[in-house]
């Protein structure tokens, strides 16, 4: 079997949870199932990325198209235009597109992942002209595609209720957390690799996510300005500012102390490893969550977790994290003082329950499900 895969929206470090779903289900395809051949339509500027990652595997092809996917209107037309003739001269037997859309027409079955519905329940976050575009790609790719998967049964039933894909059609699969954020980083290096991402070394909240209008992380600023006399912690956000900014820039300036607030645009991988693990406590405000893998992440990693019972974090973090009320910036205040106030034995029962949850979660399972469904679109159509 040949399955081309359709990554021209990947633009490494600026896509989120997306490039973290195709970059580990890739691998955990490639380490299970050898006898699959990959072939990855790639852009500019995620050619050399891939290469890097999925080049040592013999089973895995490229083939760049010249273009760069931050023009986010030409990467639409040359998705329309230039992918369908490389996707025939490939002779891939199916096209699986795990980033929101798909082509019109290809010579073979397709697959599209769509992860959540986010343009339309918060269409605050993109521009008019991006969320028109976006609604007609997406309803175009649940005509086309002979299977829409996606990451929750919360976004699966999104997808119903503003597609008019055919139930049976749409799959949800759960993602996953890397086993790596289980692993205890020795006391001196943690150490040593806080003190360089951060310039205090008092003890903090961490909350990580670009500042979209969903996200909220103007409520847990405003949250925190609230209890600064209360605690000794400082407030780490790392994220890219976006489209929610100015609110973000209100709730700042209204901060008691803004020295309190350490803001990082963006971390590696393995810096990711310590500020989680470091942490006192990791709030996730969001309003909506297609999944929600930070909460995964946090948990993983030994942290007590603080978010909203909205979208499809329940579905993720059951009883095993903690729940404010998303209309209450009280309500968000009061139990971050009431979580990092728990004592050494509470908080030991508490993360290492929340741990083996997140265990259960694994990208060879969702590999192993992904691989399913493409398999059974394949053998569907010839």
């Amino acid at each position: 079997m040949r399955i081309g895969v359709n990554t021209l929206f990947l633009i490494p470090g600026e896509v989120g949870g997306t490039e973290t779903y195709l970059r580990e289900v890739l691998l955990a395809m490639a380490n299970s199932f050898v006898d699959i051949e990959w072939v990855l339509f790639t852009n500019r500027e995620n050619d050399g990325y891939l290469r890097r990652i999925f080049g040592k595997f013999p089973q895995f092809a490229f083939d760049p198209l010249p273009l760069r996917a931050m023009n986010r209107y030409a990467r639409i037309i040359r998705e329309q235009i230039d992918l369908p003739f490389r996707v025939a001269r490939s002779r891939v037997n199916l096209l699986w597109s795990p980033g929101y859309t798909a082509p019109f027409f290809v010579p073979c079955p397709q697959v599209v992942t769509i992860p959540d519905m986010q343009y339309r329940r918060y269409p605050e976050d993109l521009t008019f002209l991006a969320r028109i575009v976006t609604d007609i790609l997406v309803r175009m790719a649940v005509r086309r595609c002979q299977c829409i998967l996606t990451i929750s049964e919360f976004s699966r039933k999104e997808i119903l209720t503003f597609t008019h894909a055919r139930k049976e059609s749409v799959r949800a699969v759960h993602l996953a957390a890397d086993p790596a954020f289980a692993q205890p980083i020795p006391a001196d290096i943690k150490r040593q690799r806080l003190k360089r991402l951060l310039p205090s070394e008092k003890p903090y909240i961490l909350c990580i996510a670009n500042t979209y209008p969903h996200k909220n992380v103007h409520a847990l600023i405003e949250a925190f300005g609230r209890i600064l006399k209360k605690i000794p912690h400082q407030l780490v956000l790392v994220g890219k500012p976006r489209l929610g900014e100015s609110e973000v820039q209100t709730a700042l300036s209204k901060v008691p102390d803004p020295s309190r607030i350490q803001r990082l645009l963006q971390v590696d991988y393995e810096n990711l490893f310590v500020l989680y693990q470091g942490a006192d406590l990791f709030v996730f405000p969001s309003l909506y969550e297609g999944f929600g893998l930070p909460v995964l992440e946090a948990m993983m990693s030994g942290v007590p977790v603080l978010t909203t019972r909205c979208g499809s974090i329940p579905e993720v973090g059951g009883d095993k994290v903690c729940y404010f009320d998303h209309t209450s910036s009280v309500d968000l205040a009061r139990q971050i003082v009431q979580i990092v106030s728990w004592k050494e034995d509470c908080r030991k029962v508490r993360v290492t329950e929340a741990q083996s949850h997140a265990c259960q979660f694994s990208w060879r399972q969702t590999a192993a499900k992904t691989t399913e469904c493409l398999k059974k679109v394949k053998i569907a159509h010839g």
